[in-house]
């Protein structure tokens, strides 16, 4: 199939904002939503899911996660995914030994055991019953010794999160594994899996995330085979644009336009996520500055991508003052004047703040 920049344009924003669904569905469709702990407004995830799930209100996936069939674990990222796609990562590889397994090899076998014991276990629990010795964490900054600990056991399949308390993770035992998956099959199925979440996706892009995904999940030959098979294989379709290869599932339809629609995306939405696709698409280079000294920001601490039609055209910042939404965008070039713009606009603001049910 033949497509252009125009037509790739109202692929890439259409294909994942189809009929909203309930929370479960939009996530088994998307098969993975980012995590991430900012909040401004709202959290990323949050962010993501009220443009795909039927009334959707900010808290909805923490509410309800423990009652639907989602487990939180790393992909490429930190993220919620299927509890079915545990078997396409895990067991996990100990190539990599974390620095706090290291510095306290006894303290796993103490986490497991008091889990064993008290149940559902947050954080400050264990602090309280085996202490706050530090440890660096991955950011370079302390953090408790047990906390990291969780962390490593909960990435090497041995403990799942069951819900979140105001945001932190509450702990227990995972339920054994059944015989793993072969290696193969979950190689191939984590590649399609990429594909389906980001296509279309240029090829370049695919290669590191695949190197992500496959770092302890996968040995290397087996993640190289796998994308060979999936380069060659009828699942896949190609197809070039100014020169940039992209890949999609094949049998997907790209529509022939997107609607006349404004919509505020998280910094890590699909529709955004690759840099190097949205700098091909829509002409600008757009960057997360959470992290960026305040006096370096080109768009603000955490600028939501404003997306028109099949166009992202600027930015947005937002938030929470006495109760109701601050909205202050920013433009790539002008402003459209068009009157539908301004409406949908409205429409949009008026959407993201019912989701905060103000």
């Amino acid at each position: 199939m033949k497509i252009n920049l125009p037509g790739l344009r109202a692929y890439a924003v259409t294909r994942t904002l189809s009929q909203p669904a309930d929370l479960a569905t939009a996530i088994l469709t998307l098969g993975f939503v980012q995590i991430d702990p900012i909040r401004a407004p709202a959290r990323a995830q949050d962010l993501i899911l009220r443009h795909r799930v039927d009334g959707y209100r900010i808290g909805d996936l923490s509410s309800r996660f423990a009652a639907l069939p989602l487990v939180e674990d790393f992909l490429h990222v930190y993220g919620v995914l299927p509890v079915a796609s545990l078997g396409l990562l895990h067991p996990r590889r100990r190539q990599r030994i974390w620095r706090v397994e290291r510095e306290h090899p006894r303290l796993a076998r103490k986490i497991i055991d008091h889990i064993g014991r008290s149940g559902p276990t947050h954080p400050r629990d264990l602090t309280g019953a085996l202490g706050s010795t530090k440890v660096v964490n991955g950011w370079g900054g302390s953090s408790a010794a047990t906390t990291r600990m969780l962390e490593a056991l909960h990435y090497r399949g041995a403990l799942r999160v069951l819900r979140r308390d105001n945001g932190v993770k509450v702990y227990g035992l995972a339920p054994p594994f059944g015989a793993p998956l072969p290696l193969p099959l979950r190689a191939d199925e984590l590649l399609r899996m990429l594909v389906r979440l980001y296509a279309p996706l240029q090829i370049s892009s695919l290669r590191p995330l695949a190197a992500m995904v496959g770092r302890d999940s996968l040995p290397d030959a087996t993640r190289l085979r796998a994308f060979a098979r999936l380069l060659k294989s009828e699942w896949l379709a190609r197809g070039l644009v100014d020169g940039v290869e992209y890949l999609w599932p094949a049998g997907e339809r790209p529509p022939a336009e997107a609607p006349a629609r404004v919509k505020l995306l998280a910094p890590f939405d699909p529709i955004v996520w690759d840099r190097r696709r949205f700098e091909h698409l829509w002409r600008w280079e757009y960057r997360f500055e959470a992290y960026t000294p305040p006096a370096k920001r080109r768009y603000g601490y955490y600028a939501l991508p404003l997306l028109w039609r099949d166009r992202v055209i600027g930015w947005a910042n937002v938030a929470l003052k006495s109760g109701r939404l601050d909205v202050r965008t920013g433009f790539v070039d002008k402003k459209p004047r068009d009157v539908r713009f301004a409406r949908e606009l409205e429409r949009e603001i008026d959407a993201l703040s019912r989701s905060f049910a103000l």
